[in-house]
């Protein structure tokens, strides 16, 4: 009976924790379905007239509601990690731990004044390059007798266009009517008179309407023009609209629109995968894995393009129909040839694999393209199955709060954000796995920072992070090659060796790593993750 007792306590201890995981996870992940089909001048005059807007209900008591106030802090960027509050053998897996790095403290302490300014100094040419008038906050006022278009008003450079929306209502005035419209990059003018309205300033940054009618006045607004002098490619003029007694403030966006480049397969070629996607990978060293890589390739694919970068120090040829294989100097990295074999891909898309995955029945480029042809996304990654039969997409959920002038913080939790309508099997999320499938242009936006040889995974996605919609399937699946007779000393071949050396060098090797690009390149202060 005793033996019994203690047989059903293990069980209890073993089961009870399980339970608890699935309890949790099922409560809360609901999981939905969406549907997926500068100047420093313009900027103080913003700040100055936000700045100046009157709020006349200040005194009115208020409480503060807790379910919404503990996702707005007041400064919003802090890193944080946390432990277990229990010390057991599942508490891991019952409470997941979030580690948080302060990225200064990755540097020598002797190198940080010097990256601290270098780094200022590169944020604020950034900060200088990017901002425009349309990234700033107008507020309309809503008693001001102007109406003006707040958003969507564009021209290309030194285009002219006519300003819509422009009108004064009916104000207690004495004299006649009189409107402003001041601007810092262009000039107004005037596509049409009405008489009874007198203009001065036309051709020039400040334009003035006066008139004893207000319909006429009004008449008169809707043939108003502006005209870009001050040429930039991408940037916005901030126009002040006045009247006595009232002001407001609107922006036009200056820029050429954004240029398409569209794909077409040619007039004999079918919209088939082998002409929409190319294949492309990048190996050192292990040409046994490749080859093995390829031949799994051509079992399933047998005409897609495969185009190889190849830093090997004395590169072996791969030769075959349908193969690019490009030379690189020696050791330039992971990253670098990523940017090469990219780089030489002309289809729609491209497929990312490493040089040591097997492609299997599972491994099923239709859906993909399925996916990218019929949704918003640019990149889909898939899954990867191990020798041991576990299987992981390496799902991740990439944040930012905005921090001070030490840098911002990044957060980054394993999850996604919501299911793909009508792909019940695919998810959105901020980064994936390295098997993915992206949009051939949008990629090369993005690009691969070369200074990371032999790690950076998510540094990609970091920088593409606002610019890439990404997400992941896990029914398309490539297998992994097994790792374990090369993780044994008496199972490595010369080439094991010479491949695990330099990919996992010793820790008293100088290398470029993802916190030094955060700290340096991004302008993050911390890092979180789980």
């Amino acid at each position: 009976m005793l033996a019994v007792n203690k047989k059903a306590l293990a069980i209890l201890l073993v089961v009870l924790p399980l339970l608890f995981i699935f309890i949790h996870h099922w409560g809360s992940g609901s999981v939905t379905s969406i549907d997926i089909q500068g100047k420093d001048s313009l900027k103080e005059l913003l700040e100055k007239r936000t700045q100046q807007a009157k709020y006349v209900n200040d005194n009115i008591p208020y409480s503060i509601k807790d379910s919404i106030s503990k996702t707005l802090a007041i400064n919003g960027c802090v890193c944080e990690s946390n432990k277990p509050p229990i010390n057991l053998p599942f508490a891991q897996l019952l409470f997941p731990q979030v580690s948080a790095t302060q990225l200064h403290t990755m540097l020598q302490e002797s190198d940080l004044p010097r990256a601290k300014q270098y780094r200022d100094k590169e944020y604020q040419s950034f900060r200088k390059r990017t901002y425009t008038a349309a990234d700033s906050l107008i507020l309309a006022e809503a008693n001001s007798p102007l109406q003006y278009p707040t958003q969507g008003v564009e021209v290309r450079p030194t285009r002219t266009i006519l300003i819509p929306g422009l009108s004064l209502k009916e104000i207690s005035r004495e004299g006649p009517y009189v409107v402003d419209l001041i601007a810092t990059m262009g000039t107004f003018d005037t596509s049409a008179l009405v008489n009874g309205v007198q203009i001065s300033g036309e051709g020039e940054l400040h334009i003035t309407f006066v008139s004893e009618s207000l319909a006429l006045l009004n008449r008169q607004l809707q043939f108003v023009t502006y005209t870009n002098t001050l040429f930039h490619p991408n940037t916005a003029d901030v126009v002040q609209f006045e009247t006595p007694g009232f002001k407001a403030t609107f922006t036009i966006r200056i820029r050429h629109p954004p240029m398409p480049r569209f794909f077409i397969p040619g007039p004999k070629k079918d919209y088939t995968v082998s002409n929409l996607v190319t294949i492309a990978t990048k190996t050192f060293l292990r040409y046994d894995k490749l080859q093995d890589l390829i031949d799994s390739i051509r079992q399933f694919y047998p005409t897609i393009t495969i185009v190889i970068a190849d830093d090997t120090k004395d590169p072996k040829p791969v030769k075959g129909p349908y193969i690019e294989h490009y030379l690189m100097p020696f050791g330039k990295g992971w990253f670098a040839g990523r940017n090469l074999a990219v780089s030489q891909v002309t289809t729609k898309y491209v497929l990312w694999v490493d040089d040591d995955f097997i492609f299997t029945s599972n491994t099923k480029l239709e859906k993909m393209v399925d996916i990218l042809e019929t949704t918003t996304l640019d990149l889909v990654g898939g899954a990867v199955r191990e020798v041991t039969g576990y299987t992981t997409t390496y799902r991740h959920i990439v944040t930012t709060d905005p921090g001070d002038k030490e840098g911002d913080c990044l957060h980054m939790r394993n999850g996604f954000h919501h299911v793909i309508e009508g792909f019940p099997n695919c998810v959105v999320a901020d980064a994936v796995i390295n098997f993915f499938m992206a949009r051939t242009e949008k990629i090369r936006q993005v690009g691969f920072d070369p200074r990371l040889a032999r790690v950076g995974h998510l540094a990609f996605y970091i920088d593409g992070l606002g610019s890439l919609h990404v997400g992941s399937c896990d029914d398309v699946i490539v297998s992994h090659a097994s790792k374990i007779k090369a993780m044994l000393p008496w199972g490595q071949s010369d080439t094991d060796k010479a491949y695990a050396a330099f990919r996992y060098p010793s820790s008293g090797e100088q290398n470029v790593n993802e916190y030094d690009l955060y700290y340096l390149k991004n302008h993050f202060k911390c890092v979180t993750s789980d």
